[in-house]
């Protein structure tokens, strides 16, 4: 066996699974790191619904607050949050939200160097217990950043979000089907790392959304949640993205650039798995039906997504990361593949 280089295994310190618990955020906090002073960074939307229980539980614990709203998740609003942030002089960020909020809190307690706990309102991604975030920048792709200190999910207030979300979240757990796929041809095609244990983790965390539809069943939001989680810590244990974001997530990428603002990232994935496991030779009737059983998008048009976008993103993908070996190396990609593959999956 060839060496494998080192690589460093970050993962939480401490995950919180409850229902209606969100006013003991306070003593989690305190049982974590004792912090004093802690800036949280939130959406609007978000601080309306749920900050006084925040607010109220922090003040119990003694702990003061400082709140931040990120106008997006580019670099110029992280520079801005990040300032204000420095200025506080906490001892943790927090970001409490969707895929934004807990994005702009990762990279900003990163670049800071301060501990970072993540407290998602919805579950409409796996970044909520990862190391990697999304940006809009020059890179358009996930960057490494730092896998939170803790994770607290409150399943009341995840239940109370857009159910559109919940469908996005689904979508991000069935691209591992194709990740992990691309990640064994990387293995046997270019003798990259492969860490089993972490691909049969992220394998187990898509498997819970097939055997729902399966036994015709809508798979429960808490094990969604938890299959999220585990997805993120997978990304740890590998130290990579690589046994969850593969040649599905460089279409979601790609899409990003040509068509920015066209679905949720989750959605993107899912759509994308259906046609990079075509190309695999997997079964892509089965991403599709489990798709479908959840409410999730299986086709350009229920996102909005032209058919020019669509197939110039399958033609750019491979190139938004040269380095990582996915299917779209195996193949010729061409206009005329790229009618092909999403005509013949339903997805055009």
């Amino acid at each position: 066996m060839p060496n494998t280089p080192s690589h460093t295994m970050e993962l939480p310190r401490l995950i919180v699974v409850g229902e209606k618990n969100i006013d003991q955020i306070g003593d989690f906090l305190s049982s974590l790191d004792s912090p004093k002073k802690v800036s949280i960074i939130a959406g609007g939307h978000v601080q309306r619904i749920i900050q006084d229980k925040i607010q109220k539980s922090l003040s119990r614990s003694k702990i003061r607050t400082f709140w931040h709203n990120p106008k997006g998740n580019d670099e110029k609003s992280i520079n801005y949050i990040q300032n204000r942030v420095r200025a506080d002089k906490g001892d943790l960020v927090m970001g409490v939200g969707g895929g934004r909020s807990v994005d702009v809190a990762k990279m900003v307690a990163f670049n800071l160097k301060k501990p970072f706990v993540s407290v998602p309102t919805a579950a409409s991604h796996d970044g909520i217990a990862s190391p990697f975030v999304s940006v809009r920048g020059e890179k358009p792709h996930s960057i490494v950043a730092t896998a939170p200190l803790g994770v607290f999910v409150d399943i009341d207030v995840i239940k109370k979000a857009p159910k559109k979300l919940l469908a996005s979240g689904c979508g991000d757990l069935v691209a591992k089907i194709t990740a992990v796929r691309d990640w064994e041809l990387g293995r046997d095609k270019t003798g990259e790392y492969y860490g089993r244990y972490s691909a049969n983790l992220a394998s187990m965390s898509a498997k819970i959304l097939l055997e729902a539809t399966e036994k015709r069943k809508i798979p429960d939001i808490r094990e969604v949640v938890e299959a999220l989680i585990s997805a993120g810590v997978a990304s740890c244990i590998a130290g990579s993205s690589r046994p969850c974001s593969g040649s599905e997530h460089l279409f979601s990428h790609a899409l990003d650039q040509i068509a920015p603002n066209v679905g949720l990232h989750g959605e993107k994935c899912g759509i994308g798995a259906i046609l990079m496991a075509k190309l695999q030779g997997q079964d892509w009737r089965k991403i599709v039906k489990t798709l479908k059983n959840v409410g999730a998008p299986t086709t350009a048009k229920q996102i909005g997504l032209s058919r020019d976008a669509l197939v110039k993103a399958l033609l750019v993908a491979q190139s938004l990361r040269p380095q990582r070996y996915t299917i779209l190396k195996e193949v010729q990609m061409t206009e005329k593949l790229a009618l092909s593959v999403a005509k013949t999956t339903g997805v055009l």
